[in-house]
């Protein structure tokens, strides 16, 4: 419940003079159906600092996205603590501390793809020259200029995406949550685009909390993965990735991918243990 995030205690983060962005403490979610309860979360600690790149993977049905939905203000948990740069979540969403990056670019077709990436400024009610600057600016970003007056329907599925991920950087939120924004493209693209976020990533220094299926997406882009185990979701372990920041694609062939990567295998097969 809402509420409870305003009373928890200090995190070792914030004990050690580190402030977390995202710190949550014995969170559990309970939906209730017309079938019975259905256990999506349960008994989740985690903390993230400011910079992270945290990617959480686990088998679908999990909780990963429901996890993403109640640190964006979406869902509301049932039991546990849980605040985003020290407010709760329902104040992070006011205060537009974080952009969302949903599986689907989700974008308006009669509108081109400057003016889907200025709506939440309209929305916001910044004029118009600031509008199109910012919409200039992280188009750019994204390498996208110079399709400003495009439609989306006359871009591929990657380049929508790449539009809906300027969309969230439009209004300069402190972290981005995305929902495996790129689990429906082709493996090249879906290549192509993680080397791209992950120079975004370096450029921004923005705190990215990441949703995929993936083992090979999320050792690629993160600094964190969180594994973690089948409904009701639990955290079965949560590894740093130290491999280099100027990394590209060929790293997934080395001993150090390949070992992170045997990691969260093993930990996907042992979070099977909790599985009916």
């Amino acid at each position: 419940m809402q509420g409870l995030a305003a009373t928890s205690a200090p995190s070792d983060a914030e004990a050690a003079g580190t402030a977390a962005v995202i710190q949550i403490d014995g969170l559990s979610l309970t939906f209730e159906t017309g079938d019975g309860p259905v256990y999506a979360l349960s008994e989740v600690d985690l903390t993230v600092d400011k910079g992270d790149f945290v990617s959480f993977i686990g088998p679908s049905g999990c909780g990963k996205t429901t996890l993403v939905r109640v640190i964006a203000d979406l869902e509301q948990p049932t039991a546990g603590h849980i605040s985003v740069e020290g407010v709760t979540p329902h104040q992070a969403r006011l205060g537009r501390i974080y952009g969302y990056v949903f599986q689907a670019p989700v974008l308006y077709p009669w509108r081109t793809v400057e003016r889907n990436v200025t709506l939440p400024l309209e929305v916001m009610g910044l004029s118009g020259p600031e509008r199109s600057q910012r919409a200039a600016r992280y188009l750019e970003l994204v390498n996208l200029k110079g399709f400003e007056k495009k439609f989306p329907w006359q871009l591929s599925g990657g380049m929508q995406q790449r539009v809906s991920i300027a969309r969230a950087l439009s209004f300069e939120p402190e972290m981005l949550l995305m929902d495996e924004p790129f689990g429906a493209l082709d493996e090249i693209t879906r290549d192509h685009l993680n080397e791209q976020l992950l120079r975004l990533w370096e450029r921004t220094q923005k705190t990215v909390v990441f949703v995929t299926h993936s083992i090979p997406e999320a050792v690629f882009l993160s600094s964190k993965i969180v594994v973690m185990s089948p409904r009701p979701g639990r955290i079965i372990d949560v590894i740093d990735c130290n491999l280099r920041p100027d990394r590209t694609l060929d790293v997934r062939e080395t001993p150090e991918f390949l070992e992170i990567a045997h990691r969260v295998r093993e930990g996907l097969r042992a979070g099977h243990s909790y599985d009916d």
